[in-house]
């Protein structure tokens, strides 16, 4: 009995190998992923050991929430973000003074902007695909309102007609009786 491979069998075979590759290198990956991750976890596990004890030694060094500060000891400041409470300061009324170069400065400055804004403006309405789209739409009303005035006198005309046509009906009347 003679074994022959033919082209399918040796087909199959190289993509067994290949499957077989690829799962050997998802598992040698998977398992050094999952060693980094250990060695990252018991880092992690030094560093908070590290600041828990820091933070065991600053509370040490604290004083007791009742203790009555020594003289040698600094005053403990106070933080306070708003102004609640605090009397208002006097207002005169004016408003706070600008220096010159600051107030020229600041005007350039607007004057600039808006140009600038008024510029970028007319580029984009002068463009031409807003010209087309203009264009594009008046023709279109132009269009809409030369059927709206055909509609309109075809309606006056009807009227026009029907009131001549009752108008001979009642001379036709007035002649006949």
């Amino acid at each position: 009995m003679v074994e022959e491979w033919s082209v399918p069998a040796w087909a199959v075979l190289a993509v067994a190998t290949a499957a077989l590759l690829v799962v050997l290198l998802g598992l040698v990956l998977a398992v050094r992923g999952r060693a980094r991750h250990r060695r990252e976890l018991e880092r992690a596990q030094g560093e908070t050991s590290a600041l828990q004890d820091r933070l065991t030694a600053l509370e040490r060094r604290l004083p007791e929430p009742g203790a009555v500060p020594t003289s040698s000891a600094r005053p403990v400041e106070e933080f306070v973000i708003t102004r609640a409470g605090e009397p208002e300061p006097a207002d005169d009324g004016r408003a706070p003074a600008v220096r010159a170069p600051l107030f020229a400065d600041l005007v350039l400055r607007e004057s600039v902007v808006q140009a600038a804004s008024l510029t970028a403006g007319l580029r984009r309405a002068l463009s031409p695909a807003t010209r087309n789209r203009i264009r594009f739409e008046v023709k279109q009303e132009v269009r809409r309102s030369r059927k709206q005035r055909r509609a309109d006198l075809r309606a006056a005309r009807r009227d026009w007609e029907a009131r001549q046509r009752g108008g001979l009906d009642e001379a036709a009347e007035g002649s006949a009786a």
